[in-house]
């Protein structure tokens, strides 16, 4: 493998691209969100899974053809391409705010999401790949940390600004920021210089995929970590409902939604920094099962509270619990993942993940619908207790694992 002439700097580069895109498309969310309950007060909590939904079905069916361009191409071209894009979609919202784009708004804010949906599909496997290129094989478990805290810092500040911009300034500054924010991601990713490897062999595009699918679904340790943080994930999304927790149980403003929006993400912040100093070397599958089981009890006393102290306070222990769960998945996925294969196991591994937080959204939007909001959130905190202990059942290889297993 080759490596670039100046890693810390081409790292800070990196970091720096995923920190502007993930604050760019994570502001967008907060900010479309409180666009759609001020056009659909009666529909509140199906309209906020719609947004879900609306994003994830583009990102489900690019996710593969992705990772595959990423395997066989330039890994930095596609970085800057999906950061393009994710511009794109933040200048059409800021124009729709502005009263610049007549018609259905609903229709074109609904639009820009789902084109948004196919950036991300570009995203994680250009990020992972390069990293890959970037740093030598020793330091995978300090960068992963590292980067995860970074990249959970974005999911604190993103939210946090973009409320704070809607309270103050109104939607369209907070369009407007993310869209300056992805115009910075395409910027400093095409500062950064790498040698990078030559491209995957050349084969039939679905032959390709279907063997990174192969490789993935063969691996009970790759396969149990994507999975039980998949089903994690998809039942425990209180976040996608926090706009209705905020107007209907705390009776509060954006400003407040934007801070519970981000209260997961500083737990995980504050574990990610933690972990970089003092890594989880010993019973780390017991640990990311103990993790994940720790962030459904959270959920369940998220959905239980009144007060928007103790529901923030239980926000960020849930994503202290996540931080673990996704410092430990990132470090095992670099670990394992043969070189030719990063960009498709790592967009594998983005439906498996990053999809099911919006398939998560939708399907806690349509619980709300038929079962009533809080008892909606309870009942996923309870299905992530019941994953864990499925995944302790059925993927023993996972429980017993020990990192030191796969240097």
């Amino acid at each position: 493998m080759q490596f670039s002439v100046h890693p810390n700097r081409s790292f800070f580069k990196l970091l720096s691209f995923r920190l502007f895109i993930v604050l760019a498309y994570q502001m967008i969310a907060v900010v479309v969100g409180w666009h759609i309950y001020e056009l659909t007060h009666d529909t509140l909590a199906l309209a906020l899974g719609l947004i879900g939904l609306a994003e994830v079905l583009p990102y489900f069916s690019c996710a593969l053809f992705a990772g595959y361009a990423v395997d066989h191409h330039s890994r930095r071209l596609f970085g800057v391409l999906a950061s393009m894009m994710v511009f794109l979609s933040a200048l059409t919202l800021t124009l729709v705010a502005m009263g610049l784009i007549n018609g259905n708004t609903l229709w074109w804010l609904y639009s820009a999401i789902a084109f948004n949906g196919i950036a991300r599909a570009f995203i994680s496997p250009s990020y992972s790949s390069m990293f890959a290129i970037i740093l030598p094989r020793e330091k995978y478990a300090h960068a992963s940390s590292i980067g995860s805290s970074v990249f959970q810092l974005a999911l604190v500040v993103g939210p946090a600004l973009g409320g704070i911009l809607v309270g103050l300034a109104g939607k369209t500054a907070g369009y407007g920021v993310a869209s300056l924010l992805s115009l910075g991601a395409a910027g400093v990713l095409l500062s950064l210089r790498v040698k990078e490897p030559p491209p995957a062999e050349s084969s039939p595009i679905f032959t390709s995929i279907a063997s990174g699918l192969r490789f993935v679904f063969s691996n009970q340790v790759i396969l149990g970590a994507q999975s039980l943080d998949m089903f994690a994930v998809l039942f425990g999304g209180a976040v996608s409902m926090l706009p209705a927790f905020i107007h209907d149980v705390f009776h509060y403003g954006p400003e407040e939604l934007g801070i519970l929006r981000a209260a997961p993400a500083a737990g995980a912040v504050i574990t990610g920094f933690f972990l970089a100093r003092h890594p989880i070397n010993l019973h780390a599958g017991r640990w990311l099962l103990g993790a994940v089981a720790g962030f459904g009890l959270c959920i369940i006393f998220f959905a239980l509270s009144t007060n928007i102290w103790i529901a923030g306070t239980l926000l960020v222990l849930s994503g202290m619990c996540d931080g673990v769960s996704l410092v430990m998945r990132t470090t095992i996925m670099q670990l394992v993942t043969p070189d030719t294969m990063r960009g498709r196991v790592s967009a594998i591994n983005g439906i498996f993940i990053g999809s099911s937080n919006e398939v998560g959204a939708f399907e806690s939007g349509m619980a709300a619908r038929l079962i009533g909001l809080v008892p909606s959130v309870i009942f996923g905190g309870v299905m992530t207790l019941a994953v864990v202990a499925a995944t302790t059942k059925l993927a023993p290889k996972l429980r017993r694992l020990e990192l030191h297993q796969l240097y």
